[in-house]
């Protein structure tokens, strides 16, 4: 038996496994809510999307996805406060980079009303998944996929659009030590860094492991010609506070056009901080470093907020930072979770109710 709600058909799961989860030992992205959001694309349109109990989806072996990689997602939270109400947090920005990702790896774009309608019909179905609590929220996980069949090297001509989600705590806890990555790149001119494409991430995970072994735990990416420049963390845009001043690299075909990033750039701004959007060299932070100029240098996104770099290598030697009291990282993460959950006032019209 099936319902409707925002023009979305909703069918229900006969039974819930909410039961059955310790929300107070959540694992990131490891349990799932009963319901996800299903729609597909074929014939040269994308047809209505349906509400549906989580399940398996099953592929053909030609499928696609499997061989040509055509596949990208968005990361993206639902909180509830103190009331139970639900919000979003900049929804709209995170529908129109799936929509450019999309239109880079020749995928067919999607409606918004597809997207929004059917992302809040799924949050009202299992509005009960969404935690409640500092560090909490519900993650969100759109993605889109070519689910046609072939195996010649063009695009598919079938996709499936879907949203899963998964009741999540702290992605992060305590700071990182970063190795400064010299070898290996995570994208290039001209090609798809700026796309939350899945194979970006795929080809992350070798250098990362690297790193691990080093006894690191994340990689800072550099530009792919010269190794010369601070680009991105790990899975993460990334902040670095000299004096007092906050310097991040600028978007471009190798680097996410971060929303959190784009966030604290704006955050920082209107509370007075010196925000400088330029490149920065490995020399200029590893100067700074030696200097005792370096404060701060920490990564930025959906999953993390904000994450806190304790450290760097580079050319086999270590880079501690210091331990301050009060730093631009907890600031900033502290206000823009306030303004996520409700509170504290949004100035910046970022936050976006549900129900």
């Amino acid at each position: 038996m099936s319902t409707v709600i925002n023009d979305i058909e909703v069918i229900k799961a006969k039974t819930t496994k909410i039961h059955e989860v310790d929300f107070d030992n959540l694992k990131f992205g490891t349990v799932f809510s009963d319901h996800m959001l299903v729609c597909d694309y074929n014939k040269g349109q994308w047809h209505a999307p349906k509400v549906m109990p989580y399940q398996p989806i099953t592929l053909d072996p030609s499928a696609k996805i499997f061989h040509y990689g055509q596949s990208v997602f968005e990361g993206m939270k639902a909180y509830k406060d103190a009331e139970d109400q639900v919000w979003l947090f900049r929804p709209l920005d995170n529908f129109k980079r799936l929509n450019i990702s999309s239109k880079r790896l020749a995928m067919p774009e999607l409606p918004e009303t597809y997207f929004m309608e059917g992302l809040k019909a799924l949050l009202k179905v299992d509005k009960d998944w969404i935690p409640k609590g500092e560090g909490r929220s519900l993650y969100i996980r759109p993605f889109v996929f070519a689910s046609g069949n072939g195996f010649h090297a063009s695009p598919a001509d079938a996709y499936k659009f879907i949203i899963a989600t998964a009741p999540s705590g702290s992605y992060f806890s305590g700071k990182v030590k970063v190795l400064i990555e010299q070898t290996y790149s995570r994208s290039a001119n001209g090609g798809v860094g700026f796309a939350k494409a899945g194979g970006n991430y795929a080809g992350q995970f070798y250098p990362t492991q690297l790193a691990i072994e080093k006894g690191y735990q994340q990689v800072i990416w550099t530009d792919d010609n010269t190794h010369e420049f601070i680009e991105e963390a790990g899975a993460m845009n990334i902040f670095v506070r000299i004096e007092d001043t906050l310097i991040t690299a600028p978007t471009s075909d190798r680097i996410l056009d971060g929303i959190t990033r784009k966030s604290i750039i704006e955050l920082a701004k209107s509370e007075g901080m010196d925000v400088e959007i330029r490149k920065l060299s490995v020399r200029e932070v590893v100067e700074a470093a030696k200097e005792g100029t370096l404060k701060e240098m920490f990564g930025a996104g959906t999953a993390a907020v904000v994450s806190p770099i304790s450290g760097f290598g580079y050319n086999g030697e270590d880079y501690m930072l210091p331990e301050l009291e009060e730093t631009y990282a907890s600031f900033l993460k502290k206000r823009i979770v306030d303004i996520q959950t409700n509170n504290a006032v949004d100035p910046f019209g970022w936050r976006y109710k549900v129900v």
